[in-house]
């Protein structure tokens, strides 16, 4: 029997566990929950639990017919946003002000439907480990994980990561070698100026002004230091500063991302940044501090485990349904540390479409449940092409 008519058999069981997950959203690190109920289900079939990791880390162990060295590792990330919910589902948020605007439920369901499926028919050679990663969405979980000895206590050869994408159909899949995500910086630009009487500006250095002028300034970067062909996003989402209507404060903060797929193009950013806070503050005869973070790197998937990822799922769906050259993301994800540690490749499912109420980390959106069996699909002919029978 194919594998996703197998698994399709219990994906009302499957998403029973989702609308549960969904029901109860716990932020970065707070996942107790959540890793409680993964942790029982996968006890439930059988399958060996690791806890602690990244505090509230699940990694489930499971070896095939027979244990021959080799080991590969699935992960699924399980954290929510600080979102109130507007889907209106009666599975909705039942913790407020937390929501599963992302679709790590969805993400943890199918991964729990493959350690279901691979622990019922253990049609593989090898072990494959589960791992459940708390604090995605900013956290990065997924480096905690690393450096606290993931890929030592538990040796793969190659991790893999999956995504859901609304807007692509149900039963499609995207992937493609090298950046998938972009590496992510966070900036606070602090411009000091001299306030006064908003009636007599001439006795101020006004920094209202001068922060102004660095938000276009500062777009700059994108349009003229970097090459057209290296990819930069410098956004201005955030600006503080007055509390009066007839005072000039003597400050003004001005905070944003930076997002690139290369290194060397975040540290250009940078540069440019710090010459452009310095240069425009001193011409009105201010000052300016920058306080520039690095987040996570690009998430950038290895060309051997990409073109292995691309075939399991041509497999599943068929060749034109795979985007094997999909524009990628300006979008963070930190199962870039997993991938800088191990080879493996990030793939992109279809959620179905979606109108501009219902992406991610809209209050609006909900997982697409008919994914589910696919995923869980995918999932499993990866281990079982990855982790062949000995003699087929």
């Amino acid at each position: 029997m194919p594998i996703i008519n197998r698994i399709a058999d219990f994906h009302a069981d499957m998403t029973a566990w989702r609308r549960e997950l969904h029901q109860h959203p716990e932020l970065s690190y707070e996942e107790r929950w959540t890793s409680d109920f993964v942790a029982r289900q996968l006890e439930a079939f059988g399958v060996e639990v690791h806890r602690g990791l990244a505090v509230t880390g699940v990694v489930g162990k499971l070896v095939g017919r027979s244990d021959n060295g080799k080991a590969i590792g699935l992960r699924a990330d399980m954290d929510a946003l600080p979102i109130t919910e507007a889907t209106g589902a009666e599975h909705a948020s039942l913790n407020p002000g937390r929501m599963h605007a992302c679709g790590h439920d969805g993400h943890t369901t199918m991964l729990l439907g493959a350690a279901k499926y691979l622990a019922e028919t253990r049609n593989f050679d090898g072990t494959v480990y589960f791992i459940f990663q708390p604090a995605e969405e900013g956290g990065a979980g997924g480096d905690r994980m690393v450096k606290e000895g993931l890929f030592e206590k538990f040796p793969v050869e190659t991790v893999w990561g999956m995504h859901n994408i609304p807007g692509m159909a149900v039963g499609e899949f995207a992937v493609k070698a090298g950046p998938m995500m972009a590496g992510t910086s966070e900036f606070d630009i602090v411009v000091h100026g001299r306030g006064g009487h908003a009636a007599m500006p001439y006795q101020t250095v006004d920094p209202i002004l001068v922060a102004s002028e660095l938000v276009g300034a500062l777009q700059s970067i994108a349009s003229r230091s970097t090459h057209p062909l290296d990819s930069v996003v410098v956004s201005v989402t955030q600006i503080h500063g007055g509390d009066a209507y007839n005072v000039i404060p003597p400050l003004v903060k001005l905070c944003g991302t930076v997002r690139t797929y290369r290194d060397a193009v975040t540290d250009l950013a940078e540069q440019r940044m710090r010459q452009l806070v310095d240069g425009i503050t001193a011409a009105h005869g201010g000052r300016g501090e920058v306080d520039f973070r690095r987040g996570y790197p690009a998430t950038v998937n290895h060309e051997a485990e990409t073109e292995i990822a691309a075939r399991v799922a041509a497999a599943l769906v068929g060749e034109d349904k795979v985007d094997r050259n999909p524009t990628p993301s300006m979008g963070g994800e930190d199962f870039a540390y997993m991938l800088n540690a191990r080879p493996g490749s990030y793939i992109w499912i279809g959620n179905g479409e979606a109108d501009a109420g219902a992406m991610l980390h809209n209050p609006g959106y909900d997982f697409n449940d008919e994914v589910l069996p696919l995923g869980a699909s995918y999932w499993s002919k990866l281990v079982e092409s990855e982790l062949p029978r000995a003699g087929g």
